[in-house]
């Protein structure tokens, strides 16, 4: 998997500055150690992390498998997908368990996700929830939703979760007019939309009083906080970064979890 993280480019890039090391003659000892000192810093935070993370369920780990082994590429070039998708995209095992304990913690009966992509997320929330909970994911793609409803199937979560296909924000509407409630937001749609997700959920009753919003890559592979010419994914997570850090509406924090992830609550 190519890497798609603050910390996963940091230490590719630090494993080829040590490679390219080795190979000079005469090049100081005492730096090329410290060189490799810092790489094995980086390249050993990410592993570390799993390692002392409660593992995925086997239902999560079967999902990620499933993943790994479609060809996305082909999937888009052959019309089946709206748009390129990667497996990268999968929220993966240490955040999906930060998801999962932030439902705990939340005591969240109902979780809005806007932007599901293959379900890792939807269903480490939904195996969160009480029995009687429920997990509603918006996914533009209908080859997707489908690919995660049969890997739903085949857990014990699964049941908890509802899939709606179409544009996200037309979907959060519907819900706002429909008079829905959630406890907790997930955002980890289009980039773009995200400061449209975030003033619909403020502005109408879709979030519980005390509820949580996480909106997912605010980091964004460094970007935002980069002088070099972002994507057209950075610039929108910049906008929206600074959106959110003027809004006196509400608070957060942003963690440097994987590509970042921001919780916000109102004020």
């Amino acid at each position: 998997m190519r890497p798609v993280t603050p910390v996963g480019i940091i230490s590719a890039k630090l494993a080829a500055l040590v490679g390219r090391a080795e190979s000079i003659d005469g090049l100081d000892p005492v730096f090329k150690a410290e060189l490799q000192q810092v790489c094995a810093l980086a390249c050993g935070l990410d592993p570390y992390l799993d390692v002392c993370t409660t593992p995925e369920s086997p239902a999560l780990a079967a999902l990620v498998q499933r993943t790994q082994a479609e060809d996305w590429s082909k999937r888009f070039t052959d019309g089946e997908t709206v748009r390129q998708l990667e497996q990268e995209m999968l929220s993966g095992h240490v955040e999906g368990q930060m998801l999962k304990f932030l439902v705990h913690l939340t005591q969240a009966q109902r979780v809005l996700e806007i932007g599901m992509f293959t379900g890792y997320s939807a269903l480490a929330m939904a195996e969160a929830l009480p029995s009687d909970g429920q997990v509603v994911a918006c996914e533009v793609d209908a080859y997707v939703a489908e690919f995660a409803r049969q890997c739903f199937n085949e857990s014990t979560a699964g049941h908890k979760i509802v899939v709606k296909v179409a544009p996200a924000l037309e979907t959060i509407k519907q819900l706002a007019e429909a008079g829905e409630v959630f406890d907790l937001v997930f955002i980890d749609a289009d980039k773009a939309g995200y400061i449209d997700y975030l003033n619909l959920l403020l502005t109408t009753s879709l979030l519980a009083p005390n509820g949580l919003i996480c909106a997912d890559n605010t980091l964004m592979q460094g970007q935002p906080y980069l002088s070099e010419t972002p994507t057209p994914n950075g610039k929108a997570i910049a906008q929206f970064n600074q959106t959110l850090s003027h809004d006196p509406r509400v608070e957060q924090v942003l963690l440097p979890l994987r590509d970042g992830l921001t919780l916000i609550r109102r004020m």
